[in-house]
């Protein structure tokens, strides 16, 4: 009677693991939360800051240079949950992002601090530290 018992125990464990694994896996980001990406590149005098968006924002925490005009390039393919309306609340910005395609929006030139969005629904933040 025991036998049976363990049996299930272990495969109810196997099943609560994968499914844990194939969540955690499962975003398509090679990013958790507190990883800092190089997405950061000058491109034609402008500084671009390039966040893929779908499911959130990957990666959700960028570092640039202060002083630099910037672009924030969001990169969606496929993408139709929230994370397809970005809001730049400091800059009074909400703006729908296409299903698949890039969209720039010019936040000028970036003071040393932490710059903010999120998607429109205020779930799935993001950030840009700018530098000196």
């Amino acid at each position: 009677m025991k036998t049976p018992v363990i049996i299930s125990i272990i495969i109810a464990g196997a099943i609560i693991g994968g499914s844990m694994l194939l969540v955690n896996s499962g975003s398509g980001s090679a990013f958790s939360a507190d990883t800092v990406a190089n997405n950061v590149s000058i491109v034609d005098g402008n500084q671009m800051i390039v966040i893929h968006a779908k499911g959130g924002y990957q990666p959700r925490r960028s570092i640039a240079k202060a002083g630099l005009p910037s672009i924030l390039r969001f990169d969606t393919s496929g993408t139709f949950d929230c994370s397809a309306s970005v809001r730049l609340p400091s800059l009074g910005i909400s703006r729908s992002l296409p299903l698949t395609g890039q969209t720039d929006i010019d936040i000028g030139i970036a003071k040393a601090g932490t710059f903010r969005g999120t998607c429109g629904m205020g779930m799935y933040p993001f950030e840009v530290e700018f530098t000196n």
